[in-house]
């Protein structure tokens, strides 16, 4: 009689282990979710920004169409990759990124844009989005790696695997220029 309540008690405790670790991995799942979907708020905000710096530096910068035209093509680029997956749309996004990259640069070379009102203040927001685009990837990457962790690391990762949870993809940098921090002259 004592072994049978032994049996019954083990196979409880293993239940409470099977069914906390699945939740575990749950909440954990929902977390990267959570944390993919902060990106793609700031992702939105950016690619709203983009047409009206864009256009506010078109009336200035009539010699750089290419410029403003690569930074359009890449924003378009951007929204298209939206759903596609964090590999493709994080190569989109670096996409973007080296082309606003390129557009400030230029934009050196036109101190009446540089003095206009509205370019700055959307250079402000654009800066403010970038900074928070930065920390949403990092919240999302450590998010990843709890749960990567969790799938991986035994006794979770048989659960892990009897219920079909899967290692995320982190949010990497994928363009080499990315890499490269910006030069600033101020010459």
């Amino acid at each position: 009689m004592i072994a049978v309540y032994i049996i019954i008690g083990i196979v409880v405790i293993l239940l409470f282990f099977f069914f906390g670790t699945y939740n575990s991995l749950v909440r954990l799942r929902n977390r990267v979710k959570n944390a993919w979907a902060q990106i793609d708020v700031q992702l939105k905000r950016r690619h709203d920004l983009i047409p009206n710096l864009v256009e506010t530096a078109k009336g200035y910068m009539r010699h750089e169409r290419e410029t403003l035209e690569a930074v359009t093509n890449a924003r378009n680029l951007a929204q298209k990759a939206i759903g596609t997956g964090v590999g493709a749309q994080s190569q989109a996004e670096a996409g973007l990124s080296g082309a606003l990259s390129r557009l400030l640069a230029v934009v050196e070379n036109y101190p009446d844009l540089k003095a206009s009102q509205n370019f700055l203040a959307l250079q402000e927001e654009l800066t403010s989005t970038e900074n928070k685009i930065s920390f949403s990837r990092q919240f999302y990457n450590d998010s990843v790696l709890n749960y990567n962790n969790k799938t991986h690391m035994f006794p979770s990762n048989i659960i892990a695997g009897m219920t079909g949870f899967k290692a995320s993809e982190f949010f990497e940098v994928t363009v080499a220029e990315e890499r490269i921090a910006p030069k600033v002259s101020f010459t």
